[in-house]
């Protein structure tokens, strides 16, 4: 089917460039051959064709040059087309390596690139555009299947907790009630830690989406509302929470940017330490408001930073530890950041812990 419309749209290419060179040879032909007719119809009377021959000169009678001009016309026609012909096959030359390369990318070999080069031209601009595309497509690609492997994994050691629990309470024949009690209870336990674990998929599935709306909101009473629900559970850790509000007013999806100001606290609380601190500031900045949350804790590696903002990856068996960490919250967060196109900048604090800032458009007014 593609070489089909390949060559149908040679041909109408070489159609229309011969019709354009015919339609310049007629005009060329109008242009020289209507004057001389008009000449020859308004010849005075008296004037007979003789004297006039003999008044010109030897050449070419007007019927002749007609004669001549509706050969010449013929003779363009074959003309014509073998030019448009050989113009579409070189224009398109271009268009059939990104065809036939394209083929190639979309059986499944995505490293491959067009690399068109030069000249440059709309269709070399074409090839760089589809390069990029390819690009983002192996890249997401390749992250999917990570994401994939990693999600199977992190759900199947709940799984498989949760089975051994309920094998070895059946096996055991003296288990009284309050035995199968706790064994219940424990289920029920591990029963949550799979639903958060798949609630917090499914937010960083909603954040890579991308953003659907786009609604005026001010960060700071976002940061109010998500502070104000953990302020008992930061108290219950020993871990001070402050905050130093401005108004920083931006455009946004309002659930994916509470996600964000949510994994962040709460990121900030659970990696900290009993006696530590969490502080949380907005403001504006020129054309952009900043969002900082800064916290105390363990010390990370600047080399080591990076690998935070992918999922399921913990630095240390402190953060492994955590029953209810998952290694996504900074994932999340670094996809909402870029679905916004926000600026992320993370810094390693030299006595420990992080300083993580987001800075958005400021909204118009």
């Amino acid at each position: 089917m593609t070489r089909l419309a390949r060559r149908s749209l040679r041909k109408r290419l070489a159609l229309a460039y011969a019709a354009g060179v015919y339609a310049a040879g007629v005009l060329v032909l109008v242009v020289v051959d209507l004057p001389l007719a008009t000449v020859q119809a308004t010849r005075p009377a008296g004037h007979s064709s003789a004297s006039a021959a003999a008044a010109t000169g030897p050449g070419i009678s007007l019927p002749q040059l007609l004669v001549g001009s509706a050969v010449a016309l013929v003779l363009l026609i074959p003309v014509a087309l073998a030019l448009g012909w050989y113009v579409a096959g070189r224009f398109l030359q271009p268009l059939r390596a990104i065809t036939a390369t394209a083929e190639v990318i979309s059986a499944g070999n995505l490293h491959r690139r067009l690399d068109l080069g030069e000249p440059v031209d709309e269709l070399t601009a074409l090839g760089r555009t589809l390069d990029d595309l390819f690009a983002r497509l192996e890249a997401s690609f390749d992250a999917q299947r990570h994401f994939v492997a990693n999600a199977s994994h992190e759900l199947r050691t709940p799984l498989a907790g949760l089975r051994t629990l309920l094998e070895v309470a059946l096996a055991d024949p003296d288990a009284d009630a309050a035995d199968l009690r706790a064994a219940c209870q424990e289920a029920l336990a591990l029963g949550g830690h799979q639903e958060r674990l798949v609630e917090a998929l499914l937010a960083l599935a909603v954040s890579e989406r991308g953003v659907t709306r786009r609604d005026t909101l001010d960060l700071a009473h976002v940061v109010e509302g998500a502070l104000a629900t953990r302020r008992d559970h930061a108290t219950e850790k020993g871990i001070d929470l402050a905050e130093h509000l401005t108004p920083a007013v931006t455009a946004g999806d309002p659930g994916l940017v509470e996600s964000l100001v949510a994994n962040l606290i709460d990121n900030a609380v659970r990696h900290n330490h009993a006696g530590g601190h969490v502080q949380v500031t907005t403001r504006t900045v020129g054309t952009q408001v900043a969002l900082t949350v800064a916290n105390s804790g363990p010390v990370i590696p600047e080399d080591q930073i990076q690998r935070l903002f992918h999922p399921f990856q913990r630095l240390s068996p402190d953060r492994h530890g955590h029953r209810d960490g998952y290694g996504l919250g900074l994932a999340i967060v670094n996809a909402v950041a870029r679905a916004h196109r926000a600026t992320l900048v993370t810094e390693a604090r030299p006595e420990g812990g992080l300083s993580i800032t987001v800075r958005f458009l400021r909204a118009a007014p």
